[in-house]
């Protein structure tokens, strides 16, 4: 007997979706209304926001703003049409690839036009079923998504574990001498729940002894690390041993699209078998203006990235002399670890919102493990230290209540069972 495709999806929601009717427009989905900033409306209310990656404070930059607008007057929000192999391709968009390239110091570049999707068809297009692919555990989820459509063979280390990723490594050298192909080894600059960079400098050191290449997502570091903002690569001194550089310009650009960035004959190849480009409309150009002036003002202007590194001090430096436990997050992001279950975590973000003004981020399983809320916020250039000891003084009255079993007793009393 074939069964109804829909009956497992109507009988298993998923993880999350299972708390869909407690949690979908509050908790998920929320409406966060007025100019993208620290101080938002929701519910209609004043909030205190900490759950935008907008870390250089450019997405109300004034000049941003008139380059967005004068974009859309000057080619409304379609042009170009088509991808960029057939029709979808612009001057513009060369000028903004080879100022990303001079920028991260690489050869070549290649516009994206989605960051998800983007990095999906770069993994697809690097390997062939005879090549091995190493990647971190605890990668993003665009990530996983590109392995999944590799149809060789794939290892996992255990997150930033030194010994567990020459182990593997060791794995897929021998299988690789079996099967005739190379290695791909992907990591991320900055992993965005735990804020911790990746090893970039020892896994670069471990070519000397393995043949691999390094594919690295840097979408939080771009921008928020090294010298000038290039990234994780430019902070940890190995930009050189990073084959390909990926990263989005949803973070630090506070826009939509991506870019790839390598040797001139890797790209050049790139440019004509990625699916996600070859098959889809190009960057419009409002985007592609846009990025070129948030280029410009992350280049000419290091005290937006020196504001945003006094801000991420203050905050994480608070958070530790009162207690908590923010890991050992080295970039931006903060998060904050407490224990508890899904329907206390509910509750306390309810407080936090209703009660003391606070939005963030929660984080809880499968995301992270059962029994643990992480509590994630991105502080930006455009917070102010009143913000932030605003935000400290509600943490030390949330965590009170979660250690009473304050929040338990109201979960227990107001949530339905959905397991």
């Amino acid at each position: 007997m074939v069964k109804d495709l829909f009956e497992r999806i109507q009988n298993n929601k998923g993880p999350l979706g299972k708390w869909a009717s407690q949690a979908e427009g509050y908790y998920v989905f929320p409406k966060l209304e007025g100019e993208l900033g620290p101080r938002m409306q929701f519910h209609g209310k004043q909030i205190l926001n900490w759950s935008i990656n907008d870390y250089l404070g450019l997405a109300n930059h004034p000049e941003v703003r008139k380059a967005d607008t004068e974009a859309a007057i000057q080619y409304g929000a379609t042009y170009p049409m088509g991808a960029r192999m057939m029709s979808g391709h612009t001057n513009v968009h060369e000028q903004l690839e080879n100022e990303l390239v001079a920028f991260v110091m690489k050869e070549s570049a290649y516009l994206l036009n989605f960051g998800y999707q983007g990095i999906m068809s770069t993994i697809d297009a690097l390997v062939t079923k005879n090549d091995i692919i190493v990647y971190d555990v605890d990668a993003h989820a665009c990530i996983i998504d590109g392995v999944r459509l590799h149809m060789g063979k794939r290892f996992t280390y255990r997150h930033n574990d030194l010994e567990s990723m020459e182990k593997n490594l060791q794995r897929a050298t021998k299988m690789a001498e079996e099967t005739g192909g190379g290695i791909l080894f992907i990591t991320e600059g900055v992993f965005g729940m735990r804020g911790q960079q990746g090893k970039l400098k020892e896994i670069v050191a471990m070519k000397e002894k393995y043949n691999f290449r390094l594919l690295v997502d840097d979408a939080h570091g771009f921008g928020t690390l090294g010298k000038t903002g290039a990234g994780a690569g430019e902070e940890q001194g190995c930009q050189d041993g990073i084959d390909i550089y990926f990263s989005t310009f949803a973070k630090s650009m506070a826009s939509i699209g991506a870019f790839i960035a390598a040797d001139k004959d890797i790209i050049d190849y790139l440019k004509y078998n990625l699916r996600s480009q070859m098959f889809a409309k190009s960057l419009p150009m409002i985007q592609t203006v846009g990025a070129l002036k948030r280029l410009e003002l992350l280049r000419n202007h290091p005290e937006l990235k020196d504001k945003l590194w006094e801000n991420v001090n203050a905050l994480q430096n608070g958070l530790k002399e009162r207690g908590f436990n923010i890991g050992d997050t080295n970039t931006c992001v903060t998060p904050v670890y407490l224990e508890g279950s899904i329907p206390e975590a509910m509750v306390m973000v309810n407080d936090l919102r209703e009660n003391y003004g606070i939005f963030l981020s929660i984080v809880v399983y499968p995301v992270i493990p059962k029994g643990i809320i992480l509590l994630r916020m991105i502080p930006t250039a455009s917070h102010t230290l009143e913000d932030i000891n605003e935000t400290l003084a509600a943490f030390e009255a949330i965590r009170e209540k979660l250690v009473s079993g304050t929040y338990k007793k109201i979960a227990d009393a107001t949530t339905v069972d959905v397991s």
